[in-house]
């Protein structure tokens, strides 16, 4: 798809638009030091055979195509990237949203700010805890290995698969080198570590104003070593309509490793998302 641009007042953001303008909108958002082939590689081979939805990936500022920018130093000023984004380009629509792990810190922002346009959430391996010396994780672990794999990738390439994959296969990783590897190449990795090291919210990000009464999926990794569980089983709470699923055989790279179940979990959101969607007591912008 031909790579869009909108211009806000103090950066340019790059996105992709997939399905009609006419239908509800989900915004996607990926993680750290990632880009946009991250969301379009797990859900577009769901949401292109389900008609009804519009699409609209966005690289992140310093990932992607977007520019890194020095004003941008903390998750707040992400947030705002994002926000001022959605109101250019779908303004005053309301929108399902989906975010994978820092992607998914910046979700519940959005969440926040914006708690009455929000028709849906799905958050997978979310970070929860931004601080990582803070996290309950589990420890790192590969269940399934696949030494031959090995004789085909680069040093670069072992190291950066050994560092989360909890199952090897060659699909697993073709995917992960596509969706995942290939984003992280481009990163602006000078800007993401200065970044990084300030990155937190200066506010209680789930310290809700209401609880979120629309359709939620949060898919976390039993055996994620990066954000783990835990952490995000404790917001339960806020989520009167969510389901909360820890999958085994499963890290931070859950979406691929577990593709199956999470095709099915994802489009079970959609579909109860659709179905508050289409209720007459709907009061979608």
């Amino acid at each position: 798809m031909k790579n869009k641009v909108c211009e806000l007042e103090n950066i340019t953001v790059h996105y992709e638009v997939r399905g009609k303008r006419s239908e509800p909108p989900i915004i996607m958002l990926h993680g750290f030091t990632l880009d946009r082939r991250m969301m379009i590689g797990c859900m577009e081979p769901i949401l292109r055979r389900r008609k009804g939805w519009q699409r609209i990936y966005l690289d992140l500022p310093g990932m992607g195509n977007t520019p890194a920018k020095d004003w941008i130093t903390n998750s707040d000023h992400m947030l705002k990237v994002i926000l001022d984004f959605i109101d250019a380009v779908i303004p005053d629509q309301s929108f399902a949203l989906a975010g994978e792990s820092y992607g998914g810190y910046l979700a519940r922002g959005v969440v926040y700010r914006a708690l009455e346009r929000v028709d849906g959430l799905l958050l997978i391996c979310p970070t929860i805890i931004d601080n990582k010396a803070l996290r309950t994780v589990p420890p790192s672990v590969t269940l399934v290995k696949d030494k031959a794999l090995r004789v085909w990738l680069t040093k670069d390439e072992i190291e950066f698969f050994e560092s989360f994959a909890v199952a090897e296969s060659p699909e697993i990783w073709a995917r992960t080198r596509d969706e995942v590897y290939a984003g992280y190449l481009e990163r602006d990795d000078a800007w993401l570590t200065r970044f990084e090291k300030h990155r937190a919210y200066t506010f209680d990000v789930d310290k809700l104003p209401a609880p979120f009464e629309k359709p939620t999926l949060v898919l976390m990794g039993r055996q994620d070593a990066w954000v783990g569980y835990h952490d995000a089983l404790a917001l339960i709470e806020n989520y009167p309509r969510g389901t909360f699923a820890v999958l085994d055989r499963a890290g931070h790279n859950l979406q691929i490793e577990q593709a199956h179940l999470f095709n099915a979990l994802v489009g079970e959101w959609l579909h109860r998302t659709e179905e508050t969607l289409h209720s007459p007591s709907s009061t979608r912008g």
